[in-house]
């Protein structure tokens, strides 16, 4: 005869109510920890700097190379200057993730558009001037022909701006000529223009040398610098030393005093954290050096002007990289940093459910036989009452059913010893019930 054996099933009630809540608040504990999980690091990113031959194009070409080395693409994107750059880097539909943008422009768009990186250099505002004597205001200006610069510079939005404190507007005799870089150099050598305003996002550092040591142009000292620093709140005095330009020559044959905008690192407010971290450490290799108008380690620096710095910037000077960047090839480091985040709920939750869960379960299907025990002690207690033949037979038959549902109830094998500890139970309430009222209980075997 073959036996047809099955095997005690698992309660998919109890299971699911002891599984349900950890598989709840395990999807719950994902789900925050995706949250705070950063993307990836983006391979290539977008740099709007200037037009060709500018400074600011020369300063990206230089971030560009420091970025490939941590297998980082730079993409430089030509523009008209800074306002062209900071217009972009507020557009949404731009893809314009980073930005050169000297001082002087922050009423063009909205100041939570953009957050800074931090201020890299200062940028003079040199005005050159052909006439047969030297000036000491701008105002001597009025009258003349001037080249301001293009639309979208930032050299044009400055010029307008001291040209307008000075009285200067075009008209009464006053030209204002949209040229810049090396047509206005041009315009200026070849005397169609008497002065020209000229900056690094519209020329080249080497156009405004030849100027400075082009014979009967002069370089226009600010005599009233401290006037326009604090009449203009982004502008800075800086000097021109004597002998600067030309040693031998001694040129300029005193100091000169200028003033300057400070050339602020622009990005999205979205940028990755640890592509802001390379950028501010290629800023420091690209900008950290002494030159003429600074001193070594001046800049970058966390100054803010117009635009708020970054959070992950202010961190970045504070502290430096993260550990992690510090030890570790870039991208092993970003996968490192996202992982460990995914962990964090593996450890806080998944471990210790795979230990509660099984033990819980248990609980709850050892409450279920604890709770029949309460069935069969009010079917015992009702046999002491019972004295009918009708009545015993009656409880007989609700402990035959009794029994029945334990033998039907779906129990894990290891819980087998208390269903059979409970049967045994069964039968001795059975006995009682098989005596004659008033015959004395049977003494326990054994």
């Amino acid at each position: 005869m073959t036996l047809n054996l099955k095997l005690p099933r698992i309660s998919w009630r109890d299971l699911a109510s002891t599984l349900g809540p950890y598989v709840l608040i395990t999807i719950v504990a994902f789900a925050i920890a995706v949250r705070f999980i950063r993307p990836a690091p983006p391979g290539r990113i977008v740099m709007a700097a200037g037009k060709h031959g500018t400074v600011f194009e020369t300063h990206a070409e230089r971030y560009r190379d420091i970025l490939a080395r941590q297998g980082v693409t730079l993409e430089i994107v030509a523009s008209d200057g800074s306002l062209d750059n900071l217009r972009k880097l507020a557009d949404e539909k731009s893809r314009v993730d980073v930005a050169f943008v000297q001082g002087g422009l922050a009423g063009a768009v909205k100041p939570d558009s953009v957050v800074s990186l931090g201020s890299v250099s200062y940028s003079p505002v040199s005005v050159f001037y052909r006439l047969p004597r030297p000036i000491e205001r701008l105002s001597q200006l009025a009258g003349r022909t001037i080249a301001i610069g293009g639309e979208g510079t930032g050299t044009r939005a400055i010029a307008e701006s001291f040209l307008a404190a000075n009285g200067i507007g075009q008209g009464r005799k006053t030209r204002l000529l949209s040229l810049e870089g090396q047509d206005a150099a041009a315009a200026l050598v070849g005397g169609k223009a008497d002065a020209v305003f000229l900056t690094g996002d519209s020329t080249s550092a080497a156009s405004m040398a030849a100027l400075a040591h082009t014979r009967g142009v002069r370089l226009f000292d600010f005599v009233q610098a401290e006037a326009y620093v604090r009449r203009f709140n982004y502008l800075n005095r800086i000097e021109l030393p004597a002998g600067s330009l030309d040693l031998g020559t001694n040129d300029p044959p005193k100091p000169i005093t200028l003033v300057a905008t400070t050339v602020e690192l622009l990005a999205r407010p979205d940028l990755h954290p640890a592509i802001a971290d390379m950028l501010i450490e290629a800023a420091r290799e690209v900008h950290g050096r002494a030159n003429l108008l600074q001193s070594a380690g001046e800049f970058p620096a966390p100054l803010e002007h117009e635009y708020a710095v970054s959070d992950e910037a202010k961190r970045f000077y504070k502290s430096g990289k993260s550990f992690l960047y510090r030890v570790f090839p870039f991208w092993v480091a970003s996968l490192i940093d996202r992982t460990v985040i995914l962990l964090l709920p593996i450890l806080v939750v998944v471990v210790p459910g795979l230990k509660l869960v099984p033990m819980l379960y248990t609980w709850r299907v050892r409450d279920r036989l604890y709770r029949r025990y309460g069935e069969l002690i009010a079917i015992e207690r009702a046999a002491f009452d019972a004295r009918s033949p009708e009545e015993r037979a009656s409880l007989v038959r609700q402990l035959d059913e009794f029994e029945e549902g334990l033998v039907r109830l779906k129990l894990p094998a290891w819980l087998a010893n208390e269903l059979y500890i409970l049967r045994s139970h069964i039968d001795f309430v059975r006995t009682q019930l098989a005596r004659r009222p008033g015959e004395a209980v049977p003494a326990a075997a054994g």
